[in-house]
């Protein structure tokens, strides 16, 4: 009997609480119950291509934040960012133009992320084919404009994001419409070489941060993508025409950051057969001049991954988050052993013991890529890049910068023999009165060794 009492009573208590985490949660709701019907409405709407913008009836801007609801489901970001620099997430403009494999997963990562205002640009359909890389079409999509299709979906996810979708091709004519309003980035996921160094020639033209998808097609190593300077990527005959067209055309060397594969393509593009089955000149089937008809086999994660990594470099620039992308190396081992070997050899010839080295290879490994990226400290250009590296190792030597304190991770610069031989006979003194920038430059990097190692 007593047992069945105490039965009772827990299943008595436990109604009651359930009752009242009930009662809490629908006092947290019926506003939003409102604003999902609304949702659904505005999805059907969209459904029937009667696409109107999206409309945030509540708080804008960082009072977004505010929101309990936006506030829960930013949780993660804000813990990670701190809120004041979530609030710069929230309100920034970000353009995504091209919403293929790259596109749609960048554009929705943005939007997941908080971005409070997002131009979607493509004038191309979801297509079958399509569905085994896009963030979010589905069956029922196949046929929809791109833009439209996650303007939809994202409805559901963030409404509080002012979307905008545009159904169209960036080219000159459109740019000022597509670049107006002076966006805080602006992302090329676009896969034509032609539009791609338009848009990104008109961004470096009006000051506008731009990043790049390069070659996503035929990779599969995830391992291999990176964030580096359009000069320093390698490997991706998209990158090197781009290089090429961007030189000449308007006289940009560099200074536009790409994500890429380092990974040599696993195949090429795929013979265009026509509706006989015979091959054909693709160029007779082209709808828009320029753009590729023939096919590149694409295994859906890479173009996927592409767009995670420009969302990611995106939000920490909105969020002024500093993060330091690994560089483009192209040593091994037995290279950073060179180096260590060498810096030991030439401590005891300045010093007459290697007693003060206080690094090991991989702390050598640390100072010669992420510190230095393989080059001399007095050398800020990129032009020794993937195999021309490899050779300029034979060139460099690891010094310290203050000859009064040891040879540690934050007091050793790499530098060319000749550059050596002079730094070793001038002073710090005369380094900081004749060469300022320099000087600046050398010591912002040192100190980041010191906070990374903790000295």
């Amino acid at each position: 009997m007593g047992e069945k009492v105490k039965y009772l009573v827990l299943l008595g208590a436990g109604a009651v609480l359930g009752s009242a985490a009930t009662v809490a949660i629908f006092k947290l709701l019926p506003r939003r119950v409102g604003r999902q019907c609304t949702n659904v409405e505005a999805a059907n709407e969209l459904n029937d291509h009667k696409f109107s913008e999206n409309k945030n009836h509540g708080a804008t801007g960082p009072d977004l934040l505010m929101d309990e609801i936006v506030s829960e489901q930013l949780t993660r970001n804000i813990q990670f960012f701190g809120l004041e620099h979530q609030k710069k997430v929230v309100s920034s403009y970000v353009v995504v133009i091209g919403l293929g494999g790259v596109g749609s997963h960048a554009a929705s990562m943005l939007l997941r992320s908080g971005v409070g205002k997002l131009l979607l640009v493509d004038f191309d359909q979801v297509s079958v084919s399509s569905l085994n890389r896009h963030a979010v079409a589905t069956r029922e999509d196949v046929g929809t404009p791109k833009a439209l299709c996650l303007k939809k979906h994202f409805s559901t996810i963030f409404p509080e994001c002012n979307v905008d979708a545009k159904v169209q091709l960036y080219d000159s004519s459109s740019e000022d419409e597509i670049l107006s309003g002076n966006p805080d980035f602006v992302l090329d996921c676009i896969d034509n070489i032609d539009t791609k160094v338009a848009l990104l020639a008109a961004c470096v033209r009006r000051g506008l941060k731009v990043v790049s998808a390069t070659g996503a097609g035929a990779r599969a190593d995830p391992t291999r993508i990176h964030v580096a300077d359009l000069r320093e990527s390698t490997n991706d005959p998209l990158s090197r025409a781009v290089r090429h067209r961007l030189r000449k055309d308007h006289g940009i060397e560099g200074g536009i950051p790409v994500v890429f594969s380092s990974e040599k393509p696993k195949a090429k593009l795929l013979p265009f057969k026509g509706p006989s089955g015979e091959e054909e000149n693709p160029s007779d089937y082209q709808i828009v001049p320029g753009f590729r008809v023939r096919i590149i086999p694409v295994l859906g994660t890479i173009p996927a991954i592409f767009g995670q990594v420009m969302a990611s470099y995106v939000l920490t620039q909105l969020a002024e988050l500093q993060v330091h992308m690994e560089p483009v190396v192209n040593f091994d081992m037995d290279h950073y052993r060179v180096l260590h070997q060498r810096l030991i050899e030439h401590e005891e010839l300045q010093f007459g013991t290697a007693i003060e080295v206080q690094v090991d290879v991989e702390e050598v490994m640390y100072i010669a890529k992420e510190l230095w990226h393989g080059r001399s400290s007095r050398d800020q250009s990129l032009k020794d890049v993937g195999r021309g590296m490899w050779r300029s190792i034979n060139e460099l030597i690891l010094i310290r910068w203050d000859r009064k304190k040891p040879a540690s991770v934050s007091n050793l610069i790499l530098l060319k023999f000749q550059e050596a031989d002079e730094h070793e006979s001038r002073s710090l003194e005369d380094i900081k009165d004749q060469e300022p920038e320099y000087f600046s430059r050398v010591t912002s990097v040192l100190k980041r060794a010191e906070l990374d190692f903790g000295l």
